[in-house]
C-alpha cells in the first residue's frame, strides 16, 4: 500500500478529526486514525465508539489497503512540516514509512480490521439544512445544555424537526434556550436529542459553510454528511422534558434595553456579588433599570443606574449574574427585551433586531430569590 499526499492538507483534515478522540480510551486502537485507501481515495476516520467521523482525501496511488496509525505521533510530526508531497509507504516489518523532501519516518501500525466499523443507519428519515445556519443554530443552544450524568437527556440539545420548521433546544433547568427557523423544514415529524461532543465538531467545521448538510437519522443513531466528510453519532436515549410548559405565556412587564450597555453593566455589578450565588438584584421602576450585588461577607457592593424602556409595574427580581451574561453574550443584536411577570416566575429574554427572517431565539432564565 503506497500513496501520495499533500502535507497540510492531510494535517487540516486530520486535526478536525483529531477532535473525535479521547484523550484516555479503554480501546488501543481508539487512539490511532484509520487509513483507507480505495481507487487513488484515502479514507481517515477517527472513533470513540459513540461518535465517528470519517473525511475523503484525494491521493496519488493505485493500490488498495486498510491501517490504523497513531494519531498523536502522526499529529505532531505533520505540524511540523512546511508545505510538501509525503509518500506513505506500507513495509513488511509491520511499520509506515514516511518520506518527506528532508527525511524519513517509520512508525508503526495496527491493522485497519481492528478498527470499530461505523454504525449504518437502517431506513432514516432525512433533512437538508445549510451548514452556517445548522452552525448558528448549534452554537445558540448548546451552552445552555446541562453537565448533569444524572439526567443525560438534559445534557444535550434537543432537535425538534417538522413540516412548519425545525427548532433546538437547551436547558440545564436554570436556563432555557428555544431557536427555531421557519425558512427551513423537514418532510416528516420527528425528535431527537444529540450529544454536545459531536455538535461542538459540527460547530467548528460548518461556521463559515453554507454547503447543504444532509441529516440522517433513526432512533438511535444521526448521521450528518456535507462535503466530503461524515459524522454519525449515537443519540442520547430518554424523553425530553416538555420545555413548552416552563415557559410563561403571560408576561406584562416588558423591558426594552441596549444589548451591550445592560451586558456590561451585569459584568461589572456582578464583580461584586456574592461568590457562590452570583446573585445581582434588577430593580426596575419608569425608565430606569438599577442593577445592584452585595456580598455581605466582605462588605462589596455595587450598584449601576441605566435608562430603558419599561412598560409595566414597578419591580424586584434576582437572577444569577453567570446565566444572564451567557445569554447576552449570545445574542448579537442590538437591543434586547426583557418579558417578567413576578419576581418568582422566569424572564424571558430575546432579541429585537439582528436576526434572519425565519429565525427566532428565545432564551428563559430562572429567577434567584431576593433576601431582602
Amino acid at each position: 500500500m503506497k500513496f501520495i499526499v499533500s502535507s497540510t492538507y492531510l494535517l487540516k483534515q486530520l486535526q478536525v478529526l483529531g477532535g473525535v478522540i479521547n484523550s484516555s480510551n479503554t480501546l488501543p486502537i481508539l487512539d490511532n486514525f484509520l487509513f483507507e485507501l480505495k481507487d487513488s481515495k484515502l479514507t481517515v476516520s477517527a472513533s470513540d465508539l459513540e461518535t465517528t467521523m470519517s473525511s475523503s482525501l484525494d491521493v496519488e496511488s493505485d493500490n488498495d489497503g486498510s491501517i490504523a496509525l497513531p494519531a498523536r505521533l502522526l499529529l505532531d510530526t505533520l505540524k511540523t512540516f512546511p508545505e510538501q508531497p509525503l509518500t506513505f509507504v506500507v513495509e513488511d516489518n509491520n511499520t509506515v514509512e514516511i518520506s518527506s523532501n528532508h527525511g524519513k519516518y517509520a512508525l508503526a501500525y495496527a491493522d485497519g480490521n481492528e478498527f470499530p466499523k461505523a454504525v449504518e443507519l437502517d431506513n432514516p428519515s432525512t433533512t437538508t439544512i445549510a451548514g452556517d445556519i445548522l452552525a448558528t443554530a448549534i452554537s445558540k443552544t448548546i451552552f445552555a445544555a446541562g453537565n448533569d450524568d444524572l439526567r443525560p437527556v438534559m445534557s444535550g440539545v434537543f432537535f425538534q424537526f417538522s413540516t412548519e420548521g425545525l427548532t433546538f433546544v437547551a436547558t440545564d433547568a436554570h436556563k432555557l434556550v428555544k431557536y427555531t427557523r421557519g425558512d427551513v423544514k423537514a418532510d416528516q415529524v420527528a425528535e431527537f436529542i444529540m450529544p454536545k461532543k459531536p455538535l461542538n465538531l459540527l460547530k467548528g467545521i460548518l461556521a463559515a459553510n453554507d454547503e447543504a448538510v444532509t441529516i440522517e437519522y433513526n432512533d438511535s443513531n444521526a448521521k450528518f454528511t456535507f462535503e466530503n466528510s461524515v459524522l454519525v453519532c449515537r443519540l442520547i436515549d430518554g424523553k425530553y422534558p416538555n420545555y413548552e410548559a416552563v415557559i410563561p405565556k403571560e408576561n406584562p412587564n416588558k423591558l426594552t434595553i441596549d444589548r451591550t450597555q445592560f451586558l456590561n453593566s451585569v459584568r461589572r455589578v456582578s464583580i461584586f456579588s456574592n461568590k457562590t450565588t452570583h446573585q445581582i438584584r434588577l430593580k426596575i421602576a419608569g425608565a430606569e433599570l438599577n442593577i445592584s450585588a452585595e456580598d455581605i461577607d466582605y462588605s462589596n457592593k455595587a450598584e449601576e443606574r441605566l435608562t430603558c424602556d419599561y412598560q409595566g409595574d414597578d419591580m424586584q427580581i434576582g437572577f444569577n449574574s453567570r446565566f444572564l451574561t451567557e445569554m447576552l453574550n449570545n445574542l448579537n443584536s442590538d437591543e434586547v427585551q426583557l418579558e417578567m411577570s413576578l419576581p418568582n416566575r422566569a424572564g424571558i429574554l430575546t432579541p429585537i433586531d439582528g436576526l434572519d427572517d425565519g429565525e427566532k431565539v428565545t432564551m428563559l432564565v430562572m429567577p434567584v430569590m431576593l433576601n431582602n
